[in-house]
């Protein structure tokens, strides 16, 4: 984990300027020079104290790696996550220490996939605690009520090598976000209903039929939760992307 690493490198290089503050200087000759090591850990410090704190507490980078939030997110696009929208969180404990927002339907977040919170997982909200979800031929239920749809046309992106894939891509709207979701009409709907617990999110992937989300492994912890996506910072493939607002 980065900012496991990060921490100990930070402990280390703090740890060597303080000792040497204290006691490794007194030691030295007045015209003796900084061992490398010092000046060094000196140099760094700062820098990676710095970085921490904001990869902590106010934007964190992540690089989208497959397509299953396409067409909102493709693979290779690199973003930024809002870390503290739902509230500031020990680093590496990822326990929250100041509650702030909750996450809302139709919120783009990243978080530590439950099976393995190891790995970040990036999805939509579409379901908060106490909502009734349910999924049937394509067709996303909340509450009993199907989300707005709005057929849009085709869409066809490269799956591997030359391969093309064939979609419909659709408008859906969650309470007050619009976004773009894609249907393989020729595909087995996963097709479920479930009721969120308290504390607990349901999260899809915009490309609904190529997606591994709440529909198979689960609910999303709020503990697991990392922060809400928000910009398209990089992409070395389509540099028109850069820039745009997630949603």
């Amino acid at each position: 984990m980065f900012a496991l690493f990060m921490l100990v490198i930070l402990a280390v290089t703090g740890l060597i300027w303080l000792l040497d503050s204290l006691f490794w200087r007194k030691k030295r000759a007045a015209d003796s020079a900084e061992p490398v090591i010092v000046e060094y850990s000196k140099s760094f410090f700062p820098v990676i104290l710095a970085v921490f704190l904001i990869r902590s507490f106010i934007v964190e980078p992540f690089k989208i790696p497959s397509g299953s939030m396409m067409p909102t997110l493709l693979a290779g696009d690199f973003i930024l996550v809002n870390k503290f929208t739902y509230g500031l969180r020990v680093p590496i404990l990822n326990n929250t220490f100041v509650e702030l927002n909750k996450p809302e339907r139709g919120d783009v977040v990243v978080f530590h996939f439950p099976p393995d919170p190891s790995i970040d997982y990036i999805k939509r909200i579409v379901g908060v605690p106490g909502d009734k979800i349910a999924y049937r031929s394509k067709q996303l239920f909340v509450n009993g009520e199907p989300v707005d749809m709005e057929l849009v046309g085709d869409y066809q992106y490269v799956v591997s090598g030359l391969s093309m894939a064939k979609t419909k891509l659709y408008t859906e709207r969650l309470d007050e976000v619009s976004h773009a979701v894609l249907i393989d009409e020729d595909s087995i709907s996963i097709d479920g209903e479930t009721e969120v617990p308290a504390g607990h999110y349901f999260a899809m992937g915009d490309n609904r039929d190529n997606s591994k989300d709440s529909r198979s492994w689960g609910f999303v912890p709020d503990d697991n939760l990392v922060g809400k996506a928000f910009m398209i910072w990089w992409n070395f493939d389509d540099f028109g992307r850069i820039g745009s607002t997630i949603h």
